[in-house]
């Protein structure tokens, strides 16, 4: 998420995520309506585009995935978060120290300057782990450039680190991730660490905020988001099998990043409580839209389950707590 999206959000109380059909004829309001265009429960990229991060510059929207299409960072863009061009491979060049194949769930970050840094989840080849790298480039649709000459996250004895995020807390930015302990019958922490003025390195200790405890989390959480809600804030994070109906969306608010951390005891976004509309939900991202409403973005997969395709779904606030409402 970029930093800018977290500021902007500041001061909104927390969403309501509502599913929208189309039916009957519609003002020139609701026509101009991301979601309003597409069928409930239809994705606005139907290909295989998973782990979504969405970053908004002057009036366009960069939209960032996992590896697929010979692509190792999938990125797409849209003026108006509803028809999207695929556009090369954001990250086509990888170092000799990451292994070829799984590059998954890139965060794009607009800093300061305006240069934009990115965020990575890749294979390291010593140790054989999955965990976090850092690129960067001067055009949010890349081609990004990878930083350093090893991984920025790579704790060994948590089994890696995956999922990385971005967020802004009283003007410090704040890496997240999750320790990738489901590898290795370990826990599975959301943690984050301040990052440096340029976003290449981390400059404190880690904080652990969340893991899994319910039973509809399984054995993992991952996916972090965090976004700011007026003097405190919400994350939204997927848990459970990312391959079938069993992950879905969570959420968690605390007053400060060092928590206490209070969960939402179920899903708000999941394939049973959208009613099928949605299929293995996740990998969530939330987006301001050019109409001034928010948006949260995700993957869902194919009825057939051999794809996750890119999901767009307005949000709105209320209850200081995100509430998913499905149409009857």
């Amino acid at each position: 998420m970029n930093s800018a999206r977290s500021a902007a959000l500041a001061g909104v109380s927390v969403a309501v995520i509502t599913v929208f059909a189309v039916s009957g004829c519609a003002t020139a309001a609701e026509q101009s309506a991301p979601p309003a265009s597409v069928a409930a429960g239809a994705p606005v990229l139907n290909a295989n585009f998973a782990d979504p991060d969405v970053v908004e510059v002057d009036g366009t929207y960069f939209a960032y995935a996992t590896n697929d299409n010979n692509r190792n960072v999938q990125v797409a863009s849209s003026t108006d978060l509803l028809d999207w061009e695929v556009l090369p491979d954001a990250l086509p060049d990888l170092p000799s120290w990451v292994i070829p194949g799984k590059t998954w769930a890139p965060e794009v970050t607009k800093l300061d300057d305006d240069s934009f840094v990115m965020y990575f989840t890749a294979t390291n080849f010593a140790p054989t782990l999955q965990c976090i790298g850092v690129a960067t480039a001067r055009d949010p649709a890349g081609p990004f450039t990878v930083q350093g000459d090893a991984m920025i996250i790579c704790p060994e004895d948590e089994g890696g680190a995956i999922d990385a995020s971005t967020v802004v807390i009283d003007d410090v930015l704040y890496l997240v991730w999750k320790n990738d302990g489901n590898c290795c019958d370990l826990d599975t922490w959301i943690q984050a660490a301040t990052l440096s003025d340029d976003g290449l390195s981390v400059t404190g200790d880690p904080i652990r905020m969340l893991k899994q405890t319910e039973d509809w989390e399984g054995n993992l959480i991952e996916a972090p988001t965090i976004v700011s809600r007026g003097s405190g804030l919400v994350m939204l994070y997927s848990a459970n099998s990312y391959g079938d109906d069993r992950y879905a969306v969570g959420a968690a608010s605390a007053a400060s990043i060092n928590g206490p951390w209070v969960k939402e005891r179920v899903p708000i976004l999941s394939t049973e409580g959208s009613g099928g509309l949605y299929r293995g939900p996740g990998g969530q991202d939330l987006v301001f839209g050019p109409n001034g409403k928010d948006y949260l973005v995700f993957h869902g997969w194919d009825k057939d389950y051999t794809y996750r395709g890119l999901h767009v779904a307005e949000a709105e606030w209320h209850a200081d707590i995100p509430r998913v409402l499905i149409p009857e």
